[in-house]
């Protein structure tokens, strides 16, 4: 069984119910110069960063969550690396728990499109959203969010994602805490109205038990793998299509993380 580590702190109505797997699939829709849709289909864990899942030995390769993976790449753990991170930007109040969606890196290999950190207070009151992002180039980038009511937030982008884009205009996302079913939306629009990009991930909450691990990665061996290599895949179709590369942009003024090897 996969089992937690001891919990330090108050949890939200959510801590029961974690670790999970999701059975997801994410769509890109294109809309210019010329349409064009792809979908992928993978799983995602959802943990909390106080209590990370602890898998038998023999499992380990299968799924772990390295602090190398995320953020500046050198904290001793995930949550001082977020906890560094937030009080970078003065968030304060955010010490409850934290829910973490993510690939895990599995048989050595991680890559992580969008990792999504659901921060709380110690009343269980949601303080923020991290949404932290790595891009074809090796790099990483995070996002501080502040989601309405409704879940949905905007932010400038400033980091380059993807060759076919640059850096212009923002984000509008959706991005409510997962139960039992995943629905996040990330929309890219540009000043003039338009909604070049939408991007999706829907899912199913499932059991995140051995039986249910080894389900998972028998549908989707080396899950995160496949991520790299189906991103690749759709940007060749894109280029023979016509797409042109644009250069690669100067990084933003605050600092940009580059993947560990």
């Amino acid at each position: 069984m996969v089992s937690p580590r001891p919990a330090p702190a108050a949890r939200t109505r959510e801590a029961s119910r974690l670790p999970a797997l999701y059975a997801v699939e994410v769509r890109h829709t294109r809309v210019t110069p010329f349409r064009y849709a792809l979908a992928h289909r993978t799983y995602l864990w959802l943990v909390d960063l106080d209590r990370l899942p602890v898998l038998p030995r023999v499992l380990r390769p299968l799924a772990r969550f390295d602090a190398r993976d995320h953020f500046t790449g050198d904290a001793p753990g995930l949550r001082a690396a977020l906890d560094a991170h937030l009080a970078a930007h003065g968030v304060d109040g955010a010490d409850g728990q934290v829910v973490m969606l993510a690939h895990a890196r599995v048989l050595g290999h991680v890559f992580n499109p969008l990792t999504l950190y659901w921060c709380h207070d110690r009343a269980g009151r949601p303080v923020c959203v991290v949404a932290e992002v790595h891009n074809t180039h090796g790099q990483r980038h995070c996002y501080l969010l502040r989601p309405d009511g409704q879940d949905r937030a905007e932010v400038a982008k400033d980091f380059p994602v993807s060759p076919f884009f640059g850096v212009e205009g923002g984000y509008r996302m959706r991005l409510p805490l997962p139960g039992d079913r995943l629905d996040l939306t990330v929309q890219l629009c540009h000043g003039d109205g338009s909604r070049p990009l939408t991007a999706t991930v829907r899912g199913i909450r499932r059991p995140a038990g051995t039986r249910g691990l080894l389900a998972a990665v028998l549908r989707h061996p080396w899950s995160t793998l496949g991520v790299s290599l189906a991103i690749r895949r759709h940007g060749i179709r894109l280029y023979l299509k016509g797409l042109p590369v644009l250069p690669r942009p100067a990084p933003p003024a605050h600092p940009v993380q580059e993947d560990a090897p």
